[in-house]
């Protein structure tokens, strides 16, 4: 059979996308709305989709539809129970951003621990110029060495911002928490991570389990002088509970690169924050030029192995 080939949301992925090596017919859209699905899928054999949505009400009017390449480790956008039942084949991206994203949380790290943002601003407003000794000291500088990481989720992209933690002399601590889980990782109990660690990044898939994993009860466990970063989902953390605890002085800092909901169109509270203790940037952690070029070449390795009867990377 000839297969037809639909990507869905084109303009995420800042990639050469080679063409699958099999018989095909390919379309591809720069985005898509989830209302626009039917009629771009209705011939469709197999989809491809970063961030657009694949839900049950859509699924079930997609009878051609037999494999969903996501173009992404996260596959929360897709209904896989529904995949499941009726026999429609999921894949991810494994490993491509094991160095990129870890490299970007500690970009976060630095620059909170050492509250360089702070420090820029005071520099900007003239304060550096007024003050009558070399230097001031306004704002805590906390070094890496001796301090202690705790990261949520033990998967590739842990295990190299551990691996990084080391190299700057920090302890490391794994928080056991929901499914799934690694062989060989020493777990310490949630809570006590919390409370012990200087730093906690979040590296832990989006599922019911994780949803809100961090909420104002989670923060406020975690030390006064902690940093939270979130590299992975937005969802896994209250944003809400987030603003409080940055406003109240609860925690010392944050560091964001993704959001509950993406792109932000009506807003979100942690957007209204103005705090130079607080980072947000648009959930760019992953997008090196290397590891979109090693996405986009998993990506239809993937899909050729699906049609070569020999499914790869499945989430069902």
């Amino acid at each position: 059979m000839q297969h037809s080939v639909v990507f869905l949301d084109r303009a995420s992925l800042q990639a050469e996308v080679r063409r699958p090596g099999f018989a095909h017919a390919w379309q591809e859209y720069a985005a898509s709305e989830v209302s626009e699905l039917p009629h771009k899928l209705r011939d469709a054999t197999i989809a491809i989709t970063n961030k657009v949505p694949l839900r049950s009400d859509t699924l079930q009017r997609l009878p051609n539809l037999k494999m969903i390449a996501v173009a992404a480790t996260g596959y929360d956008v897709i209904d896989v129970d529904y995949c499941r039942t009726n026999g429609i084949v999921v894949s991810n991206i494994r490993n491509y951003a094991v160095h990129t994203v870890p490299e970007h949380a500690f970009a976060l790290i630095l620059a909170l621990r050492r509250n360089l943002f702070a420090y820029r601003d005071d520099v900007a407003n003239g304060k550096w110029q007024r003050v009558d000794q070399f230097c001031f000291f306004d704002h805590p500088i906390r070094d890496m060495f001796g301090a202690t990481l705790g990261i949520i989720g033990e998967g590739a992209l842990g295990q190299a911002t551990a691996k990084i933690a080391r190299g700057f002399g920090m302890k490391v601590l794994f928080a056991d928490h929901p499914p799934p889980k690694m062989p060989d990782v020493e777990f310490t109990p949630f809570e006590q991570v919390l409370k012990q660690s200087d730093v906690i990044s979040l590296h832990a898939p989006l599922t019911p389990d994780t949803r809100n994993l961090i909420g104002s009860k989670e923060l406020r466990h975690m030390k006064r002088t902690a940093i939270l970063i979130n590299t992975s989902r937005g969802g896994l953390v209250d944003e809400q509970a987030l603003v409080e605890a940055l406003t109240q002085g609860v925690i010392a800092g944050a560091g964001f690169d993704v959001l509950t909901k993406e792109p932000p169109k009506d807003g979100n509270p942690l957007l209204e924050l103005r705090l130079p203790n607080f980072i947000l940037t648009p959930h760019v952690a992953w997008a090196s030029e290397g590891a979109m070029q090693f996405l986009a070449d998993q990506l239809i390795d993937n899909i050729e192995a699906f049609v070569a009867g020999k499914p790869q990377h499945l989430v069902t």
